[in-house]
């Protein structure tokens, strides 16, 4: 496939993107403008052009998912060997490579430790959430927080128990992990920064085989994956960063989007191009979004529909979730009266947790609903109850299901739970 064909079908916006195959470049996308579609596209310009070899290319993501569409996305543009991976998938390939004498295993959960930390906790701080505690521990590490320093640099944070049962915490937890032999996700970013940094001939060997970096959701890098960053690139300009500051969602993790918006600073040359375009919504969805958008400051962005026009989205507030949920029942049995579909249908919610709410609302209204994407196997009960499924050996198995689902609480109801 050559230049004209990777560039086909692009706006004019993607296109320039596309075509500055060279860093830095920072590429502002709006919500729905076509970003991963600009990024494999300008993947696939650097090796079609010959400016990079596909191998000496490195996209990092934010999730699994995101790589493995990044480098499907490739595959049908012809062009194989682009490495595209998490931050801490790519650190780990590091860490193996270039420190093939040590063994590194990795710690899948950090619920694993915190279980038995938090029963030891004073009442009624056992009854906070693991995660909650393990994500107080993210965000330190994240911020490159040790635990000699945690306490001293919480200032307006609120941890989710007293700071100082906080710190025995998080203290206990890296003494038993250690003690373990483990590590969990930021110590593997810890450590490949602490390989480049330390060991000059594996930060050359590195830069002999990656020349470019591409990454994706650019305004959630925290202060550890940055400092990754630029241990990798050092002086050397090659970095295309690709985001949407209006779209953080991972502050709670360190996160921040000045990285992003402070690129020009880090980079005087920086070529900075804007998607604007949108298509995914409506030019009344639009208009709502942007006058909410520009109460956000950073960097201005002024989305306009491909799409035709439709209905005019309705802003409600209530007061209560009884009145709100009254009122969202109330719009579904509506819209079906009119001949909408249930499956044309869809309620959003910011948390998983929020899940359950609709879950029960929508039972007990007797309306079918499919969850995706959310968490009902972490559930308590749904955590019970999986290992007597696996342990069951009767050919009745719906029947052994339900009967177990009483057992443990969950409600008798034939709605598709996607897990």
């Amino acid at each position: 496939m050559n230049e004209a064909a990777i560039l086909e079908g692009l706006n004019p916006e993607q296109a320039w993107a596309a075509e500055q195959v060279a860093g830095p470049v920072c590429i502002l996308a709006g919500a729905g403008s076509g970003k991963t579609t600009t990024i494999t596209r300008r993947l696939a310009n650097q090796v079609v052009t010959g400016a990079f070899a596909p191998e000496s290319l490195l996209a990092v993501t934010f999730t699994r998912k995101a790589a493995g569409e990044m480098r499907a996305r490739l595959q049908r543009l012809g062009v194989d060997g682009v490495r595209a991976m998490t931050f801490h998938a790519a650190a780990f390939d590091q860490l193996r490579s270039f420190r093939p004498d040590r063994r590194f295993e990795i710690l899948q959960s950090k619920g694993e430790i915190l279980y038995r930390i938090a029963r030891t906790l004073p009442k009624p701080h056992t009854f906070v959430p693991l995660m909650d505690l393990a994500s107080e521990i993210e965000w330190a590490k994240n911020q490159r927080i040790g635990v000699e320093r945690y306490r001293a640099a919480l200032r307006d944070h609120e941890p989710p128990i007293p700071e100082d049962h906080m710190e025995r915490v998080y203290a206990s937890y890296e003494r038993q992990k250690r003690a373990r032999g483990v590590m969990d996700f930021e110590d593997m970013l810890e450590a490949a920064i602490a390989v480049f940094t330390s060991d000059a001939a594996a930060l050359a060997g590195f830069r002999n085989r990656i020349h470019a970096l591409t990454v994706d959701e650019y305004q959630d890098v925290n202060l550890l994956q940055q400092t990754l960053l630029e241990t990798w690139l050092r002086d050397r300009p090659q970095l295309c960063a690709v985001g949407d500051d209006y779209q953080a969602i991972y502050s709670f993790t360190g996160a921040t989007p000045r990285y992003l918006l402070e690129m020009h600073e880090r980079y005087p040359e920086l070529e900075v191009v804007r998607l604007e375009r949108n298509y995914r919504s409506t030019p009344e969805i639009l208009d709502v979004a942007n006058r909410l958008a520009r109460r956000l400051g950073g960097a201005p962005k002024v989305l306009t529909a491909e799409r035709p026009s439709g209905a005019a989205p309705v802003v409600k507030a209530f007061f209560d979730e009884r009145r709100e949920n009254d009122f969202v029942l109330g719009r579904i049995k509506e819209l079906h009266d009119e001949r909408v579909a249930y499956e044309d249908m869809a309620i959003f919610y910011r948390t998983n947790a929020r899940s359950e709410v609709y879950e029960d609302l929508l039972s007990g209204a007797g309306i079918p609903y499919q969850v995706r994407d959310g968490a009902f196997l972490d559930r308590p009960a749904a955590s019970r109850l999986l290992p007597r499924l696996k342990r069951a050996r009767t050919t009745d198995v719906a029947g052994e299901t339900l009967r177990l689902a009483r057992a443990d609480g969950l409600r008798d109801q034939t709605n598709d739970r996607a897990g």
